[in-house]
Order: structure tokens, then sequence, then C-alpha cells
């Protein structure tokens, strides 16, 4: 009788078994099913695909060098936690608290109108928008203290959901430390994107974990399709004239490499960059005899460093005279538009808004394609 029993027991443990592999895998169907492919078009440092209840965030990159892909399921706060993502990174949504770590993140929160989530950020005086430093004077905003020496104990204090975080090498300590407090951080690397709209798409990094991804990809489509306009009008240009950019700092000549955000601009506002084949996406570092030697006739010098005064690079070197565009005063810098407490507008805003850059860059170049232009970030040098 007792084996009857035992064979009926394993029988229906059969039955039970493959009635829930055929559940699983009806289950795995239907995500698959609903699965999309990635939505980003310009980006290439993140991805999202979404599915029926979630979304899926993959950032391919953290740093330079970084080839180890961080997934990241975006589970909205009303709906459970599938069974096969409980051992996965999780991050619910919308987040209702949230820290940064650049102000290259400020514009973009303000575009999706959820800059009042943000509760701390490291050296607020870095931040330009009149709109973010109204909630950092209402202390609704905490300095955080240095870049790489965020203070911890504030930070936990504050209780953000989410802790988005910016580093150029695996080497900092400090986002590390947050994760052991049981903070989740995800890294934003948007400052590796080689493209202009490439950078500002990761607007719709932050609109999937606020939830606004219909938002994100609609600020963000404006901002590209102004791009493409402003290039479409330049189509009929042929005189493309010289440029040359950077300054001497300890008798090293920094200038942008060819296929650095600067170089990319200056190719689409229809500039003839001289250092245009010049290879990497950082920065060059020249003699001042090899600037002399390419540069001395350039028609145009964009962004000389942080000098905001013809006084002030005299000052420092003499050499800079010997430079056509310093002797015809073409001299052009993004160093004199600052917030109320110093920060540079450029950094901060030029990422979100490349239509804008690449408008000025254009009203600079080509004068008569854009008259009435205010321009957003840059002025002659004084």
């Amino acid at each position: 009788m007792r084996y009857l029993e035992f064979r009926i027991c394993v029988f229906i443990s059969i039955i039970f078994l493959f009635g829930s592999c055929k559940n699983t895998s009806k289950k795995n169907t239907q995500l698959a099913q609903s699965y999309v492919k990635n939505s980003i078009e310009y980006a290439k440092g993140f991805g999202i695909h979404d599915y029926k209840d979630f979304k899926k965030l993959t950032i391919y990159t953290s740093f330079k060098g970084d080839d180890t892909r961080k997934e990241y399921f975006l589970i909205p706060k009303l709906k459970e936690i599938p069974d096969s993502l409980k051992n996965k990174n999780i991050i619910r949504t919308p987040i209702e608290r949230m820290v940064v770590s650049s102000t290259t993140h400020i514009p973009m929160l303000e575009l999706l109108e959820v800059e009042n989530t943000l509760v701390g950020f490291p050296n607020t005086s870095y931040i330009s928008s009149k709109k973010t430093r109204v909630l950092i004077a209402d202390d609704k905003i905490k300095d955080l203290g240095q870049e790489q020496h965020i203070n911890i104990e504030l930070l936990i204090a504050l209780q953000p959901e989410l802790v988005i975080g910016f580093g150029v090498n695996n080497q900092s300590q400090v986002f590390k430390n947050i994760q052991k407090m049981g903070i989740p951080v995800v890294m934003n690397s948007d400052w590796l994107e080689k493209t202009p709209l490439g950078r500002a798409e990761w607007i719709r990094f932050f609109g999937a974990l606020y939830d606004r991804d219909s938002t994100a990809s609609e600020r963000f489509r404006t901002i590209a399709n102004n791009y493409k306009t402003i290039k479409n009008k330049l189509i009929q240009i042929t005189d493309k004239p010289t440029v040359m950019s950077g300054a001497l700092f300890q008798d090293v000549w920094n200038m942008p490499a060819g296929d650095s955000f600067m170089a990319h601009f200056l190719k689409d506002a229809e500039a003839d960059y001289l250092w245009k084949d010049s290879s990497g996406t950082g920065s060059l570092s020249l003699s001042l005899e090899s600037v002399l030697e390419k540069g001395r006739n350039a028609e145009y010098w964009i962004s000389p460093g942080f000098y905001t005064s013809v006084n002030s690079m005299i000052n420092d070197s003499p050499h800079y005279e010997q430079f056509s565009a310093f002797k015809t005063g073409t001299i052009y810098t993004y160093a004199s538009k600052k917030g109320a407490t110093g920060g540079v507008l450029y950094f901060e805003l030029a990422t979100t808004r490349p239509d804008l850059v690449l408008k000025d860059l254009v009203h600079i170049f080509h004068p008569t394609i854009f008259p009435k232009n205010k321009m957003t970030f840059f002025d002659k040098l004084k």
C-alpha cells in the first residue's frame, strides 16, 4: 500500500513539475513578446529596453576603459517585483529623492520638471541655474562637500532613493562607500559620448528613472530637430574659416582632440578646425612651437582656456600676441558666462542644449545666418 502511495506522490510531483515549467515557459514567452529593442538612437553609453511591467536600464560603460555592463530593472512602486528579478538590481520608480554629482545633470532634471526631487549635490557653488539656485537658497538642496570627499553621513540623513555618480576612473571609493551604506548608485557616463546629440540623449536616462519617458523623448526630439535645422542652413556654405582652440598651462598647450565634443561642434558649424585629424576624444598636450606652426594664421580662436580678457592672456604669456586671431580680436570664450556663485554655464548646460552651442558657433563663423542671435554661451574676449 505504501508503495502505491509513493508512486502516486511521484506521479503528482512530476505533473506539478511539468506544470510549473509550462507556466514559467509561458511567463518567459510573455516577457519575450513584450520586449522592445533598445530605443536609444544617438547615445552609446546606455540603453533602455521596455517590457510589459518594467524597464531594463543598461549602462554599457561607467568610465573610460570600462567594458563591464551594468543592468538595472526599473519597476514602478505600485507594481510587484517579479520572482525572476528579485536577485537583480532593482530601482523603484518614479524617484522622489535624488542626489546627483555633476552639473550636467541639473538641466536635464529641470527640463523634466523634477528638480524639486534633488536633495543633495557636492559643492553647490558650481551650479549656475537660477531655478535650482532658488532651491539651494531655500535649503532644499544640501551641499555635500567636495566631489571626491562627499559627506556620507549627511547624504545618509537625506535618505535619497538613488545617487547618480560620475567618475573618470574606478579609483574613487566614495560611490563604493555609499553603496555599502545600502543606497543604490548608478554611474552616469554622458561625458564619454562622442557626439553632441549623444550626450543630450542622456535626458532619456533620467526620464526612465522618473517614469517620464515620453516627456524626455519629446524634449530630446525638439533639441535634436533644432540641431539638424541649424545644420541644414549650412548646406550651401563653402567658405569654412580656420579655427584653433585651447591655451597654455605650465608650458603645455591643451587643445581639443579631433574626436572631442568641441571638435564635433566645430565640424557641424562648418568650420575648419586645424586639429580635426588628430585622434582621441579628450585633450591634446602640445608644445607652443607646434601650435604656432599650425595655428599662427587661424582666423578664429575658440575657447582659450579660462581667459576672459586679452590683458590676462598677455600677462600670462606674451607668445599669444604671435597669433593672427589675437591681433584681429577674433577670440571667443565660454568662461565669462557664469552663475551667481561662479559656476560656468557652458559646463552645466552645453551637454543638454547642443543646439544652442551650435547656434552660437554658427553666429560667430557665419554671422549672416543668424544675424540677430544673442549668444547663450560665448562672448568675444574683451
